[in-house]
């Protein structure tokens, strides 16, 4: 066998070993801790269990809901200083004092679906960015991957300025 045969059984087997079916990372962020030792920010103290006065009122189990004794700092704090906490937990509902803003916001119309667009839109586009990025060493693809989608605040200030909009005073450009 000589050497360029060398190099076509190669390239062939590395190119049938690429078109192997297997589920890509499209996450784009490596969040991974790659120290082989436990993480130690996922480890969440949970709040003691109390026994109800009645096990009848007990709400049915929501799997992956949340728990009783679940830990929630910010309606706590709330609580803490007088508030009222169950204004913290989101609803479907738009709150009466955010009627009118919700009515100029979409007086030009609005899609209520949305969320679920952009979401579907995200998923194609990380699983596009995804191709090809096999690389020896693991780096964070996030900001590779959407830098065209970033805004340049100096160019958006200064042609804001140039059409005549009074703009506030931005901070010196690094």
């Amino acid at each position: 066998m000589t050497g360029p045969h060398i190099w076509v059984m190669l390239g062939t087997m590395m190119a049938l070993t690429a078109c192997g079916g297997y589920e890509r990372d499209i996450t784009l962020h490596d969040l991974r801790n790659n120290r082989g030792t436990p993480e130690e920010f996922a480890i969440e103290p949970k709040k003691p269990l109390l026994e109800p006065a009645n096990f009848a009122e007990l709400p049915a189990p929501t799997p992956g809901g949340a728990n009783r004794t679940d830990q929630t700092p910010k309606q706590d704090a709330v609580a803490a200083l007088g508030g009222d906490p169950s204004r913290l937990t989101p609803t479907d509902s738009v709150p009466a004092g955010d009627g009118a803003l919700i009515n100029h916001a979409s007086r030009l119309g609005r899609d209520g679906n949305v969320r679920q667009d952009l979401a579907a839109e995200d998923l194609e586009f990380r699983k596009r960015k995804s191709l090809f990025t096999w690389k020896l060493f693991k780096e964070d693809e996030y900001n590779r991957a959407y830098r065209a989608q970033t805004l340049d605040p100096y160019g958006t200030v200064n042609a804001a300025r140039q059409a005549g909009a009074r703009t506030p005073t931005s901070p010196p450009g690094n």
